[in-house]
């Protein structure tokens, strides 16, 4: 599967360190029912688009997945990342690190999902570190109460789409 051709912005890469201590890091985990095998499908398929509204796009390379694979996701139809994947472990969690932008005023991007077992079902905590630009520090931390709603809407979302 191609990616999508765009003018890109590029990322610095990052990892653990930059997921713990990231100027601006957003974190909301959910509870549900659902088993941690279905939200694994739904983290690893093409159903992240229906529960998190703002995804409007969504391009996988090619199979298998695992640490390496690349993707795409578009938000708003105006803004892509291509990401690479740097953690996969399989039914249980992955992290990944942006590589490129479609538009400027991000330095680095790296995102964390973690699928725990509970004694009721699983416990999806959804991570995101954001590094800006100086000029674009001002942009990002105005956008703070919008991640945050963006992140807490798609994890509900997800609850009610798993029968919660």
């Amino acid at each position: 599967m191609a990616l999508i051709s765009r003018h890109w912005y590029p990322l610095s890469e990052s990892g653990d360190a930059f997921l713990k201590s990231a100027r601006f890091r957003y974190e909301q985990s959910v509870e549900t029912t659902a088993p941690a095998e279905r939200i694994w499908e739904i983290l690893t398929g093409y159903d992240l688009l229906h529960w998190v509204p703002v995804w409007t796009g969504l391009r996988w390379g090619s199979p298998p997945f695992g640490v390496g694979t690349v993707r795409e996701v578009t938000l708003v139809k105006v803004f892509t990342v291509r990401e690479r994947f740097f953690r996969w472990i399989e039914g249980q969690r992955y992290s990944f690190s942006g590589l490129k932008a479609s538009l400027p005023g991000l330095r680095s991007v790296a995102e964390d999902w973690v699928i725990e077992p509970t004694s009721s079902g699983s416990r999806l905590t959804w991570t995101l570190a954001i590094g800006a630009h100086p000029w674009a520090v001002p942009l990002v931390w105005l956008s703070g109460p919008i991640i945050r709603g963006v992140q807490r809407r798609g994890l509900r979302t997800l609850r009610v789409h798993m029968g919660n």
